[in-house]
């Protein structure tokens, strides 16, 4: 009801003198529909119009008998309740609609620079299912901004240094079969990282050999190095493949790495604004003011930490790449972390520390169980995502043997499935993965969501507005003729209503999923948006009706699509125009 209650709001705001956006968060909806579309509470406006509450309301209700969306308006005590003139409503929804004003897009963020560190999956290691949510909830975030006007870098932090790799060179040199490792290299490489924690256990001088090896590593010994480069090559190369499966890209690539010569200089920059204290032997920020611990710098052997480094690529995103808000997309274990990292810049006298955000996520478990890389407990993506699009596959050629480029058709199924399934949840809570239900043409799931698209896409084909072999972004349907038109429909039927009022809220439902940094309210709404639809099209003929209601019903038809397209769009989903 959002569109609504704005134009409502900008009716009354010169009625009290109070700004539109302040009298939005006053509307409500009536508990029961009998009671109107929109009701406004009087209350708050007793101190300033020196009235009584029921007073203001019998008053304003007759004022706002002039605007033409309401049909009705009546003063029940203290509230006005409001009944929307629903062809007047429809024809100002659509003309609003066609001209795109703050539908799918919309002017917020324009000229401001958001670095959105997400994915980050650690070098020599499986791209597994762990990485998922990372991947896709900074994807969907970076798109929801770029819809937003902002300028959205999407940076891979690259776990690509620190004494784990000095613990798979070790292991690579006792253990390593060099032509298997060749074969399979992560696979490999992984194994190795197990093999070294398990034998660790017995034997606990190999921690101290990892150690030394990485000591090498950070001396630029050079066999040490060419070693790291290659895992580094590897990595990346099967990356590269699970990304492009999930249409993910990124801004720039900058491993952990990238920092090792930058992190002095935070150092003597925390030193020279006298923010650095020794404790034990170590250099730390104290961060009492801020209700937190110390946030540690650099350990009593020289060693610079993680927070050292994250400093660095802070500020190397505020100076070098002119962001100046800075979002990690980064499980909630590391919110302590965030919260002293954040302090610490602010304490350097960094203004952009205030629009800093850790965009913390549930774990992703399988079978109820949580992964563990070093135990050996993963489940890789790119096995995941072949699996569903092979049963995607199945499903295709099962019901639509001779659907054209089905092998393209088929991977956006799968792999929308596993995004979509991701997505739909509150990116706080934790998710159980279970491939059975993401791949689903039933339920709140992304193929259904697709089999949606595809069907309001196969009526408009029928209807000749669009091409066979491709969907449109932009309109197929001709505008309605206003007075014309409105003269000649029948009353608004509820269940067009309904469609009406759903697709009409996805714009500020766009915005709030940007504001909360929540990518699930687009799932869920385009979820409500599909149901609606699915209504209307099984209870409402389209094609056959008569006109101009046949006009009507296909352009709904099209806005259903165009909601339904721009939501997936937002999400990294595909959206095939047949199924």
């Amino acid at each position: 009801m959002h569109f609504f209650k704005e134009i409502l709001a900008k009716s009354l705001a010169p009625l009290v003198a109070i700004d539109a956006n302040i009298l939005m968060e006053w509307i409500e909806t009536p508990p029961d529909k009998r009671l109107g579309d929109l009701a406004f509470p009087c209350f708050q406006l007793a101190k300033t119009m020196r009235q009584a509450p029921q007073a203001i309301a019998a008053d304003l209700a007759v004022k706002l008998t002039n605007e033409p969306l309401f049909k009705q308006t009546e003063a029940v005590g203290p509230y006005i309740n409001l009944h929307i003139d629903r062809k007047q409503a429809l024809l100002h929804w659509l003309g609003q609609m066609e001209a795109d004003r703050d539908f799918f897009t919309s002017r917020r963020g324009a000229g401001i620079t958001v670095a959105i560190d997400l994915s980050s999956p650690n070098i020599a290691k499986p791209f597994s299912m762990g990485h998922l949510r990372s991947t896709i909830i900074g994807t969907a975030l970076a798109n929801l901004l770029e819809t937003d006007g902002y300028r959205a870098l999407r940076i891979n932090h690259l776990g690509d240094w620190g004494t784990q790799f000095g613990k798979i060179i070790v292991a690579y040199h006792r253990y390593g079969d060099v032509e298997a490792i060749k074969q399979h290299p992560i696979q490999e490489l992984n194994a190795l990282y197990v093999r070294f924690h398990e034998e660790a256990e017995a034997n606990p001088t190999l921690e101290h050999e990892g150690r030394a090896a990485f000591k090498r590593l950070e001396d630029g010994d050079q066999a040490t190095t060419e070693l790291w480069r290659w895992m580094v090559a590897v990595s990346l190369e099967e990356f590269n493949k699970t990304y492009a499966m999930l249409g993910t890209r990124f801004t720039h690539v900058l491993g952990e790495s990238f920092y090792n010569d930058k992190m002095d200089a935070v150092v003597e920059e925390l030193s020279a604004k006298h923010l650095l204290t020794v404790s034990e032997g170590a250099e730390v920020v104290m961060l009492d003011d801020a209700n937190l611990p110390p946030c540690l710098i650099r350990k009593s052997d020289g060693a610079t930490l993680y927070a050292t480094r994250d400093l660095a690529a802070a500020l190397y995103r505020y100076r070098t790449l002119g962001a100046t808000r800075l979002w990690y997309v980064v499980g909630g274990e590391q919110r302590l972390h965030f919260q002293q990292l954040f302090a610490v810049l602010r304490r350097m006298g960094y203004d952009f520390a205030d629009h800093c955000r850790h965009i913390p996520f549930g774990l992703m478990k399988i079978g109820g169980k949580k992964m563990s890389t070093r135990k050996g407990q993963i489940v890789r993506l790119q096995e995941v995502l072949d699996e569903a699009v092979r049963r995607a596959r199945e499903i295709i050629d099962e019901k639509n043997p001779g659907l054209a480029n089905a092998t393209e058709t088929a991977q956006a199924i799968g792999v929308g499935a596993v995004i979509f399934n991701d997505l739909k949840t509150n990116r706080i809570h934790e998710i159980n993965f279970s491939l059975d239900q993401a791949v689903a043409f039933e339920g709140e799931t992304g193929p259904y969501v697709q089999y949606t698209h595809a069907r309001a896409c196969s009526v408009l084909r029928k209807a000749g507005l669009l091409d066979a072999s491709h969907d449109s972004d932009g309109w197929v349907t001709e505008p309605l003729a206003n007075d014309a038109t409105l003269a000649e429909l029948p009353q608004v039927d509820d269940i067009t209503h309904d469609l009406i009022k759903t697709i009409a809220a996805f714009a500020e439902t766009r915005k709030r999923a940007i504001d909360e940094a929540d990518p699930s309210l687009i799932a869920k709404h385009v979820l409500d948006v599909c149901q609606a639809f699915n209504r209307f099209y099984h209870e409402l003929p389209i094609l056959n009706a008569e006109e101009p209601l046949r006009h009507l019903r296909l352009k709904l038809t099209d806005a259903n699509r165009l909601t339904i397209r721009a939501a997936l769009t937002i999400l990294g989903i595909g959206h095939p125009a047949e199924i």
